[in-house]
């Protein structure tokens, strides 16, 4: 009893008893900003699958798909660190390293923060490590299979994208960073590059697409999701004119990917920054 008193007066917090509950605790203290915080809060709950030992959906199943309830206690199971191995391994080949990084990261900084907290006792995270993209294992599409890609039916959205990474040479990241109030459709550039970046620059038949999709907006992110932004979406991330909040990273390469696996040799599907050109550069001005 007068330990428990001590602890109390110290203002120690009980631990929580779900890993969901663990993860809000780490995201609400963490200086992250809101569409950074809704990256790590998707991360982390990738990895209650694995906990309970069943595979992460993909694609389409994914979205919708409820969470299973996971003890925050499991992460100190014997059994959960190669648990957690087995699905870095699967979804090392499912997705491209960045998106494994980015979980792995997000992992490893909540676990970090709930052994300080003394939540659990054991870091079940120790044996993940980093993916690097090798060059060799995903070269860039060829120019036929690039024309494969824009011959797909897929979306104007789709098309206007890959178009402008085919063309540019550009990082995806960069080119989804793109305002509709910084593109110069008659220039075929981007008005103002992301600081510390090359500009964005594309061709004739990528600026075309860039027009339509437009129809008309001059404000707001040039690429919008489908849905209506969630409340807490910053405003630079948000159409005021659809209330459609900014593509993702993510979602941008789930799709891409997912709508490739069929012209993929393999059948895994290519991604983004296999459709940038063979040794692309982002074009020079005119």
């Amino acid at each position: 009893m007068r330990a428990e008193l001590l602890t109390v007066a110290a203002g120690a917090v009980p631990g929580p008893v779900e890993y969901a509950v663990a993860a809000d605790r780490f995201l609400e203290q963490a200086w992250l900003s809101p569409a950074s915080r809704r990256v790590y809060r998707i991360s982390l709950a990738s990895w209650t699958w694995p906990l309970v030992g069943r595979e992460t959906p993909l694609g389409s199943q994914r979205r919708g798909a409820r969470a299973p309830v996971v003890p925050l206690a499991l992460l100190d199971d014997p059994g959960t660190p190669s648990r957690l191995a087995a699905a870095l391994a699967r979804r090392a080949r499912q997705v491209d390293a960045r998106t494994v990084n980015r979980e792995v990261s997000a992992l490893r900084s909540a676990v970090y923060w709930w052994l300080g907290q003394g939540w659990i006792a054991a870091d079940p995270a120790r044996g993940l490590r980093h993916r690097v993209a090798r060059p060799d294992a995903a070269p860039a599409l060829s120019d036929q299979q690039a024309a494969a890609v824009f011959a797909l039916p897929a979306g104007l959205r789709e098309q206007a994208l890959w178009r402008v990474l085919r063309a540019s040479g550009s990082p995806a990241e960069q080119v989804l960073a793109l305002d509709a109030g910084g593109v110069d459709l008659a220039g075929r550039r981007a008005r103002r590059a992301v600081p510390g970046d090359e500009p964005v620059r594309w061709d004739e038949p990528a600026s075309r697409l860039l027009s339509w999709l437009l129809a008309g907006r001059s404000c707001g992110p040039l690429f919008l999701t489908d849905r209506r932004a969630p409340s807490g979406t910053a405003p630079a991330d948000r159409c005021p004119v659809t209330g459609r909040a900014r593509m993702s990273y993510r979602r941008a390469a789930e799709i891409f990917t997912g709508r490739t696996r069929e012209l993929d040799p393999a059948g895994r599907g290519w991604t983004l920054h296999q459709l940038r050109r063979p040794g692309a550069r982002p074009l020079l001005a005119r």
